[in-house]
């Protein structure tokens, strides 16, 4: 009876050719497994394609709540971005679907799992850390980084290599953007964005939405309601995570939202460059952002924005499953008990522009933040705070004053 092996399977030409490299030199049983995180059209016809390519089984995952509730959700609320622009729409991918593929190997008995990242890149440090915590007992296959074995170098070779495996697919040899999608966002790597000095071409880019310059001239009236830090709501209408990401995306993408052109620093210590569409996301993130400014208080926004970037980081680098995230998570969370109430925002050509917040823990106060004088703050209290506050700046002025005296 021949082991088995979990291929984390896209349909692509990459992971279709992996399948019968897979038979031939492991002599492997290759289970698919297609992990839904929200991929859309991309899935159609992949049963029958991993049949046709010599896999004898298919598992097509929905994870797309699980990934909303358990994922996007956590970021959301620690308002974690990667180097002030990334949103980590891939990054909190890879950990959803590693744990996933790890099911799926307990369930068949599998000796070893194997995905198609590149070895340049940050999604096989991803999927491995994953696989490393959750089940260090199983075998990592990472076929681009076995170069004696691997020998296909372009997707001519593997469109050949799989004709010669009796597998006539459908393939095109001619080159295009290299993406990623899920439900929270779509990726761009690859031609005329290899050169940072090119300008990107967005009418042959974009996918999930128009440029500013494109979108309507009219505003789009939004208003969204958060509980304990979670969105419940959209235009009044009481949805779960995923599908308020859904309408988000949809309002978005027609208002120009969420289009970044980032050069980012890879784990493995390069640059690239993409262009990544994030529309719901980016309205989420800034809602969110709006409703906490009314009802965190000053010391634990600085420490949150700090623990923000800390999980940003982590998430980026795919230490998804250890201590440190669950611990940054707990303090995150416990930040999020009073973040309830209604955002209101309008979308214009790329613009969220706020138009009223509400709270009932609301720490705004009107009688405090008025130029009028209220029971709570007297005006002649402020100069003894001054005097204490400023104390160092006077006595450190005073020293150099006589340093400065002495030296004459």
């Amino acid at each position: 009876m021949k082991e088995k092996v979990v291929l984390a399977y896209s349909g692509g030409l990459d992971t279709t050719a992996i399948i019968p490299w897979l038979k031939e030199h492991f002599d492997y049983e290759v289970i698919c497994c297609c992990v839904d995180c929200g991929q859309g059209s991309e899935l159609d016809g992949l049963e029958e394609r991993a049949k046709l390519s010599g896999a004898s089984k298919l598992y097509i995952e929905d994870i797309v709540d699980d990934f909303s509730d358990n994922y996007i959700v956590p970021c959301v609320q620690a308002g974690a971005v990667y180097e002030n622009k990334y949103l980590l729409g891939t990054s909190m991918a890879r950990p959803a679907i590693a744990k996933r593929l790890v099911e799926i190997a307990r369930k068949e008995g599998a000796v070893a799992i194997c995905h198609g990242a590149t070895g340049k890149g940050n999604d096989q440090i991803r999927f491995e850390l994953g696989i490393k915590a959750l089940a260090p007992d199983l075998k990592i296959i990472a076929p681009w980084r076995m170069t004696d074995v691997w020998t296909m170098k372009s997707r001519e070779d593997e469109i050949e290599y799989c004709k010669q495996h009796g597998i006539n697919l459908p393939f095109s040899a001619d080159n295009s953007y290299s993406r990623d999608r899920n439900l929270w966002h779509i990726s761009h790597e690859g031609l005329e964005l290899e050169d940072p000095a090119n300008e990107p071409n967005y009418d042959h880019l974009l996918v999930l939405g128009v440029t500013p310059q494109k979108a309507p001239d009219k505003e789009t009236e939004v208003t969204m309601t958060f509980e304990k830090g979670v969105p419940t709501s959209v235009n009044g209408k009481k949805m779960k995570v995923s599908d308020i990401i859904k309408e988000l995306n949809k309002l978005g993408g027609e208002n120009g939202i969420g289009i970044v052109d980032i050069v980012e620093n890879r784990v493995v210590g390069m640059k690239s460059r993409g262009v990544y569409e994030t529309p719901g996301g980016t309205i989420l993130m800034e809602a969110h952002q709006q409703l906490e400014e009314l009802v965190l208080d000053r010391a634990t926004m600085e420490v949150k924005k700090d623990m923000g970037n800390k999980f940003a980081q982590i998430v980026y680098e795919g230490k998804w499953f250890t201590p440190l995230r669950e611990a940054i998570q707990a303090f995150v969370e416990s930040t999020q008990e009073y973040v309830t109430g209604e955002v209101k925002f309008k979308l214009y050509k790329g613009n969220i522009i706020k138009a009223g917040t509400t709270s009932p823990y609301s720490l705004y106060s009107e009688s405090l933040a008025s130029f009028t004088t209220g029971d709570l703050y007297d005006h002649h209290d402020a100069d003894g705070f001054i005097t204490l506050f400023g104390l160092p700046l006077k006595v450190r002025a005073m020293k150099m004053a006589e340093l400065a005296k002495n030296q004459k």
